[in-house]
């Protein structure tokens, strides 16, 4: 049985398959703006400035945002370098990952 984490993960990787995903404080705010952002994954030690912008940036778009794993983590699930912020640009992957963080 895989762990809530896993599951995560793995969607994490189908939606980066399926084109799904922004990575990186730069891409993801700029799709913010563009409102095409679903989901904004914030990594828990991504820095205090990173955190705020993004807390900021997606409270004030109504976007479901949430700390949660490492960088490292975040950018090995899509494939990537460490990554402080990912962004879900769809809304089914990104009810999934909210519903699992529950």
């Amino acid at each position: 049985m895989k762990s809530n984490e896993e599951k995560i993960y793995s969607y994490l990787g189908l939606a980066t398959r399926a084109g799904k995903i922004v990575s990186g404080d730069d891409s993801t705010l700029l799709e913010l703006k563009r409102g095409n952002v679903k989901l904004v994954i914030v990594a828990e030690d991504a820095s205090n400035n990173t955190k705020k912008l993004f807390k900021d940036k997606s409270a004030y778009r109504n976007v479901a945002y949430v700390y949660f794993s490492t960088k490292l983590q975040l950018g090995l699930s899509i494939g990537k370098a460490p990554r402080a912020v990912v962004g879900v640009k769809d809304e089914g992957f990104a009810n999934k990952v909210i519903e699992l963080l529950k």
